[in-house]
């Protein structure tokens, strides 16, 4: 069995609006979002910034059948950066809706929003 210092290295987020969903994440993470080519035209896949060598965890927004929003089920917690505060507060603005606000967790915090997708996700950050 391999070692791996992350057991996490991808993960997809579901939109019905793709355009909409990439326009979320650049502006609340300012990130560049990065549209991929779909083979057969049946699915819209945008990345996060990624290293090749998978050094970084990353993922994708994804638009196809089968992949539905949901604020039930697994959360994905994004990195708020030197303090959440900052990409949180740009979430209202780019149509999501934050429901837990900055909140302190022993040593870290935590925030939670609903993208405009309906995905329950959150920040996380050591301020």
């Amino acid at each position: 069995m391999a070692s791996h210092a992350n057991p996490v290295n991808w993960f997809e987020i579901p939109a019905v609006d793709f355009t909409r969903a990439m326009k979320f994440y650049a502006e609340v993470l300012q990130v560049e979002m990065s549209e991929m080519p779909s083979p057969d035209g049946k699915m819209k896949y945008g990345n996060f910034p990624y290293q090749q060598d998978g050094s970084v965890v990353s993922g994708g927004v994804v638009e196809m059948e089968g992949f539905v929003p949901s604020t039930a089920g697994p959360i994905i917690y994004l990195n708020g950066g030197s303090d959440l505060s900052i990409p949180l507060s740009r979430v209202e603005a780019a149509g999501g809706k934050v429901v837990m606000p900055k909140t302190q967790i022993e040593e870290m915090y935590m925030a939670e929003f609903i993208d405009t997708e309906g995905n329950r996700m959150r920040f996380h950050s050591m301020n």
